[in-house]
């Protein structure tokens, strides 16, 4: 055992420096710093080297985090980037959005024994970031080039994941996205004070250089056929995510400035990135100066009246049907929130939008709550407490509600696409492939709305089955 380890016995749990709650409100910044590398050592230096790591067993990617935490606190920190790139095509990212304190974190043997856990998602960032400034990551240099070619339909984080991996394979990769950017949701769903969008591009230019090739601004189905892509390439991957917005139904929903979450979300961080964004400026899409009420308790819902403090708003609630401990977002990113402003209303379920003569939102008519018996996932189910409505004030609402995946058979006019009832693409886990020979798919449009490291899983583990595929159809091929 390394003599720099096991040193929670008398060090404590530290987080990189944070900026103070009045300062980060006026910008759109990252919130958090980076730590430095004898900060890094010290806070690697904490981890027990358990027998049994139970942060790499709840990690999705079982990425190897005793080791490179171990290499860090000894300032092998080359080594640690090459460890931690091994089970992961994007720690930088996964470093800076997971839900630590769902993963790796919250499974801390030290912090069961009251010591508080490693600082695991921030080591992860210092380690790539690092690696970037001192050039270490190079482009992918397959082997052997292969002539065969792979097309993915998203470049959200599956997409880039299987990307990589298939390149590391030696596949010509090409990667279709409707948007201009690169990224998916990792650019236009999650704010720059979560994620900066020079993290994203980096990674994307990596992929560019490895030899990826992006085809931007296509919308299959409407620039281009699905069976067009098909024809081109020997496998295809659907990585779309989902990005349909899920309603509530309650009176008054229709009127104006009652909005879903992805397509607020969106305008802002357009705006940050320099577009013209015309309903954003004529106030449509901007809280600046107004009254604002965000329904739903998840990271989406974090991001929205992060932003909304952000923009200037005159007042910012969230309104989430259960209580605080049963709330499906981060701790941190509710901790963050409460300490830049937000006003949380627990056990508060939206029953109207109330509206102006102008069909304007004025108003959230919201019913108070308990928690009733849990059903049979274990959860306790809200019921309302009848005469406890109240009403609260609202120039513009939010509904973060989660997403459902679009029709793809519809939109891309493949009847014959597989999906389930929930409308999610089916696959074969065992393969990552559809019924249509050929056809894969991986992340959200698959699981649902879910983390991006589990798009991240999922696109490797979709790459290592196209590659089974293709060796199989060569050898069959041979055959005959």
């Amino acid at each position: 055992m390394s003599k720099t380890m096991l040193k929670f016995v008398d060090r404590a749990r530290q987080m990189p420096t944070k900026r103070s709650a009045e300062d980060r409100s006026k910008d759109f910044g990252e919130i958090y710093e980076g730590f430095e590398d004898q900060e890094a050592k010290d806070q690697s230096s904490r981890c027990s080297q358990c027998g049994v790591p139970f942060c790499s067993v709840n990690c999705p990617l079982h990425n190897n985090i005793p080791d490179w935490l171990m290499m860090t606190a000894e300032g092998r920190l080359e080594e640690a980037y090459e460890l931690s790139s091994a089970t992961n095509t994007m720690p930088e990212i996964c470093g800076r959005i997971c839900p630590q304190d769902r993963l790796c974190e919250g499974s801390c043997v030290i912090e069961q024994s009251g010591h508080e856990t490693v600082t695991i998602g921030s080591v992860e960032k210092y380690i790539t970031d690092t690696a970037f400034e001192n050039g270490w990551i190079e482009p992918i240099k397959p082997i052997i080039e292969r002539d065969q070619s792979v097309g993915i339909i998203g470049a959200g984080p599956g997409g880039f994941a299987a990307a990589a991996r298939l390149r590391g394979m030696g596949y010509q990769v090409h990667i279709y996205d409707r948007y201009d950017r690169e990224g998916g949701l990792l650019v236009y769903g999650i704010p720059n004070f979560k994620l900066d969008k020079s993290v994203v591009a980096r990674r994307a230019d990596w992929l560019k250089d490895s030899g990826v090739t992006f085809h931007m601004g296509v919308n299959v189905g409407v620039d281009m056929s699905f069976e067009d892509i098909k024809s081109k390439h020997d496998a295809v991957v659907i990585a779309t995510g989902v990005y349909k917005a899920r309603n509530i139904k309650a009176p008054g929903v229709g009127l104006k400035n009652v909005l879903p979450a992805l397509t607020y979300l969106t305008a802002s961080n357009k705006k940050g990135l320099g577009d013209a964004v015309e309903e954003y400026d004529n106030g449509a899409l901007n809280a600046e100066g107004k009254n604002v009420v965000v329904v739903g308790g998840g990271d989406t819902a974090m991001d929205c009246v992060r932003t909304a403090i952000r923009q200037g708003a005159k007042s910012v609630k969230c309104l989430y049907r259960r209580d605080e401990a049963n709330m499906p977002g981060s701790e941190r990113e509710t901790a963050n929130a409460k300490e830049e402003g937000v006003e949380f209303v627990w056990l508060s379920n939206p029953e109207a939008f109330v509206g102006n003569d102008k069909d304007e939102v004025t108003g959230v008519r919201a019913i108070s709550m308990r928690l009733g018996p849990p059903d049979a996932t274990g959860r306790r189910q809200p019921r309302p407490i009848e005469g406890s409505s109240t009403v609260h004030d609202a120039d513009l609402a939010i509904l973060a509600l989660g997403f459902e995946p679009e029709e793809l058979p519809t939109l891309w006019n493949q009847p014959e696409l597989p999906v389930t009832n929930w409308g999610t693409v089916k696959v074969n886990h065992r393969t990552s492939m559809t019924d249509m020979d050929g056809v894969f798919a991986i992340g959200d449009i698959v699981r649902g709305a879910s983390l991006v490291v589990w798009a991240v899983k999922d696109g490797h583990d979709a790459a290592d089955n196209i590659h089974k595929y293709m060796q199989e159809k060569t050898a069959a091929a041979a055959a005959e």
